[in-house]
């Protein structure tokens, strides 16, 4: 089976990041899964730009080059805050006809580890050594930084972001577009509303509003 084509949302450190993750699963598979054709991006910097020249990668042009494709590849979105990959991501969807939509690519870095009967959802990345343990469900382009962990029977919304080395405890529920900051704790049954913050190192002991920024021990 032959490598698809594979185009990563956006320059920047993370996109960068998942550019090594797709290298990683290419190494450990019988052959290459993905051809990553370049990146597409609004606004590179030139400091960004001069990073993919040293990958060896190749900048395409605007998001708009991957939605003007009349044969396009499949995609991932490597931009790390849920608000932003969100605004993207419905970019991309609503630039599509219903019938023709783009094919959002998974990514599972080989040393993550995802636990029985959890479900995975398009567009979503793993980074190296995420763990997703079971019964769990991710929804669309969610990401699971470095080292992050989502316990057992809970649900992370599309667009939701678990940083790295940050821990989800079971049966909790992380809304839509939710960012859970480095290191931060979710306890047990514990609900994040939409768009909400948790700050790096938080622990969160009890719900958080949709849209609330929280920090600290307890998250407040």
């Amino acid at each position: 089976m032959s490598a698809r084509d594979l185009v990563i949302v956006g320059c920047g450190g993370h996109g960068r990041e998942v550019f090594g993750i797709v290298e990683a699963v290419n190494r450990a598979g019988p052959a290459p899964a993905w051809r990553v054709i370049g990146f597409v991006d609004d606004d590179p910097s030139p400091a960004n730009k001069d990073r993919l020249d040293r990958l060896g990668a190749v900048l395409l042009g605007a998001v708009d080059w991957l939605t003007g494709q009349g044969d396009p590849p499949a995609y991932v979105i490597g931009i790390g805050l849920p608000a932003y990959r969100r605004a993207v991501g419905r970019r991309i969807e609503a630039a599509r006809p219903a019938a023709e939509p783009l094919v959002a690519a998974t990514l599972i870095h080989p040393s993550a580890t995802v636990g029985l009967d959890s479900r995975i959802g398009a567009g979503s990345v793993l980074f190296a050594g995420a763990r997703v343990t079971t019964n769990v469900t991710l929804g669309r382009h969610v990401h699971i930084n470095q080292n992050g962990v989502v316990g057992h029977d809970t649900t992370v919304a599309d667009y939701g972001t678990v940083g790295p080395l940050a821990a989800v405890s079971g049966s909790c529920t992380l809304d839509e577009a939710v960012l859970v900051g480095t290191t931060a704790a979710v306890l047990q049954g514990r609900r994040v509303g939409a768009a909400a913050t948790v700050g790096a190192g938080a622990c969160v002991v009890r719900d958080v509003l949709p849209g609330a920024v929280v920090k600290g021990v307890p998250a407040r």
